[in-house]
């Protein structure tokens, strides 16, 4: 096990991009590699939960009772059908968590203080941002080290992605100076698709080195799995979208070293 666990925010705050898809499959690539990972579902639409096969109920306890203080992280966590991939959950109520941080002092590090006490149970944390840049994805932000960003490729791609990086800029400088962008990762790739290409040099001659070389294409497998609450590892180990996620997890703990 790593001496200091890495906790890394999937974030971006342009919908549909396949963030969830990334935080899930990476978490999952990982978990099979070996890594305990734990899963933070910090989007109140609950996809990465559902998306692992966990569905919290209005009695569970989730992520929204961890950020108010009733319960402590510990007592949140839940396993998968992944031995190695383990979940904080959420649910809509996450929604209410956002409102009633506004008013609260340090309203920024809440999801950091209550990580504390569990980071060194796992190697990695991956926490699933909303696609928005409010008080959850600052939270997720100020307690990450590194933010990985999936980036659709699209005509509209670069849109917002100044948004964002000026955004971890603001936290990067307030709340977490040691944050840094772990890398673009280009998602739903088409490479039959002359744009795909064109959007891929693009964001490559732009950010150099900060561009995962692994692709993830468009699989209809990756868009199915969630629908059965499993991660593309567990539905279709075979499937193209499968041995995208692998390399990724491969790429991502080489850059890790």
């Amino acid at each position: 096990m790593n001496k200091s666990p890495t906790v890394i925010a999937v974030a971006n705050q342009k919908g549909g991009v396949g963030k969830t898809t990334t935080a899930v499959n990476l978490s999952g690539a990982l978990a099979m590699r070996n890594k305990k990972t734990l899963l933070v579902d910090s989007d109140p639409q609950g996809n990465a939960s559902s998306g692992v096969g966990v569905k919290p109920n209005m009695r569970d306890k989730h992520l929204y009772h961890v950020l108010c203080g009733t319960n402590s992280s510990g007592d949140v966590v839940r396993t998968t059908a992944l031995r190695k991939l383990f979940v904080i959950p959420s649910n809509i109520d996450l929604v209410a968590a956002e409102l009633e941080l506004i008013g609260q002092k340090n309203r920024e590090q809440y999801l950091k203080t209550a990580l504390q006490p569990i980071l060194e149970q796992f190697d990695y944390i991956i926490i699933d941002c909303p696609p928005s840049l409010g008080l959850l994805t600052v939270n997720a932000l100020t307690a990450a080290h590194s933010v990985l960003i999936p980036m659709q490729c699209e005509y509209y791609a670069m849109e917002g992605l100044a948004q964002l990086i000026n955004t971890i800029r603001s936290v990067k400088h307030s709340f977490n100076k040691q944050l840094y962008i772990e890398g673009l990762l280009l998602t739903m790739f088409d490479k039959r698709n002359r744009l795909s290409h064109q959007v891929a040099s693009e964001i490559t001659n732009h950010f150099g080195d900060q561009t995962f070389t692994t692709r993830i294409p468009r699989n209809v497998r990756l868009s199915e799995c969630p629908s059965h609450g499993k991660t593309i590892m567990e539905y279709d180990l075979k499937s193209t979208g499968a041995q995208a996620y692998r390399k990724l997890a491969l790429e991502f703990l080489k850059r890790q070293e």
